[in-house]
């Protein structure tokens, strides 16, 4: 449904433009929670996007712009969202509102909520030579758009101090334009069992009680969640007699398959499982003993976050967004070098003679962490929107080309 922007009253209306609205995914999962807590605050709001909750465009107030998802690319699509987000864009602004921007997305001169910096990590994978040249192709159109977006923005919500010195140092985005709003949780999904929901949870999930199961979540569609790292520490692990920890690996993309075929090349086909793409990951945590992301680049780190509030301990990377949060009793779980293998394996190791200490560690930040509910993420945008009460003013684009930038979330 699309209405225009005076539907729904006197109050202040909003824009948000974003691929996303769902529940799944660290950027969509945090565009959903503004706009639903704009709407309880009585503001009309309007999406601009591919997806949205169902819930969330039932509620009165809520007015979706669905832009197709062109041969099921964020790519392909992204001209089509740019030029319907300067639509909409525009007549929000004329009428007295906001407009959130995500990223590349829309070059739209108010708010932009900065989720990813493309400038701050080029992907990599291991396809073949066409897929290489397409991926290239992609990310400098990532850049132009992210670096044209994002330098038009008044205001820039960055995810993490790392996302805001990104944003200063590859971008060249004054300081005093960024402001760091954590992102927040869903604090009754992401909570520690007890002792025998663990058990049931453990039951469901056919994992032995006897042996420690470490998680990976993360897709498998590039190398940038180091999921290469963790197989070669973790078949070299598996070939020492005492490790006895098992690895469930949850995401899907393109290079999933190829990670089955060689799991079962090396004899690790009972070592590690493949789940695929899963609904259930709070479940999954709560039943997991540990959570591994060695990722190369992560601008905050949901995945992270929610683990931690489950009371599990997360080894994660040390230049990752969420790295910030970890007091000084758990940076035994930061990983300097995201490809150090041996590094890797030793982490885990220590992990595992310590690791009713580091979950009792883990237990109290994830209480900490679960203070911080996607509403006061909300509430802290608001505050900052508030505090700049100028209206945006509108520039029109200087051409065609313009109006279809575009970059992914």
């Amino acid at each position: 449904m699309a209405t225009g922007p005076d539907a729904g009253g006197s109050a202040q209306p909003y824009a948000i433009i974003a691929a996303d609205f769902v529940r799944t995914g660290g950027m969509d999962r945090a565009n959903l929670a503004l706009a639903s807590y704009l709407v309880q605050q009585g503001h009309p709001v309007h999406l601009v996007g591919h997806r949205a909750d169902e819930q969330l465009l039932a509620q009165p107030g809520v007015y979706f712009h669905r832009v197709p998802k062109i041969l099921d690319s964020y790519l392909a699509a992204g001209p089509l969202l740019a030029r319907e987000g300067w639509r909409v864009a525009k007549q929000i602004a004329s009428a007295g509102g906001r407009v959130v921007v995500n990223g590349g997305n829309c070059s739209f001169g108010d708010v932009n909520w900065v989720h990813y910096v493309h400038a701050a990590y080029e992907p990599r994978d291991s396809h073949g030579l066409a897929r290489r040249m397409k991926n290239r192709l992609a990310h400098r159109l990532y850049l132009a758009a992210e670096a044209k977006s994002l330098g038009r923005a008044r205001i820039l919500i960055a995810n993490s101090n790392r996302t805001r010195k990104d944003l200063i140092d590859r971008l060249h985005i004054p300081a005093e334009r960024i402001h760091t709003v954590y992102l927040g949780i869903d604090s009754a999904a992401f909570v520690p069992p007890s002792q025998q929901e663990r058990v049931e949870i453990r039951n469901r999930l056919q994992w032995p009680e006897d042996r420690p199961v470490a998680i990976f979540v993360g897709a498998l569609g590039d190398r940038r969640k180091g999921f290469d790292t963790l197989f070669s520490a973790w078949l070299q692990l598996c070939q020492k007699p005492d490790w006895d920890a098992d690895l469930v690996v949850v995401g899907a993309g393109g290079e999933l398959a190829a990670w089955k075929e060689r799991a079962a090349g090396a004899k690790l086909a009972s070592r590690i499982r493949f789940l695929g793409f899963r609904k259930d990951v709070p479940e999954l945590l709560r039943g997991a003993d540990v959570l591994v992301s060695p990722t190369r680049y992560e601008s905050y780190g949901l995945g992270v976050q929610e683990a931690l509030c489950c009371g599990l301990p997360a080894l994660v990377s040390a230049d990752a967004g969420v790295a910030e949060r970890y007091p000084e009793a758990l940076k035994s779980l930061l990983l300097p070098d995201c490809e150090d293998v041996v590094g890797l394996m030793g982490a885990l190791t220590a992990w595992r003679s310590d690791k009713g200490r580091l979950r009792e560690l883990a237990g109290a930040l994830g209480d900490q962490l679960r203070r911080r509910t996607w509403m006061t993420t909300a509430e802290d945008i608001i505050a900052i929107l508030s505090a700049t009460a100028e209206r945006p003013a509108f520039v029109p684009p200087v051409g065609p080309m313009e109006r279809s930038t575009c970059a992914r979330r």
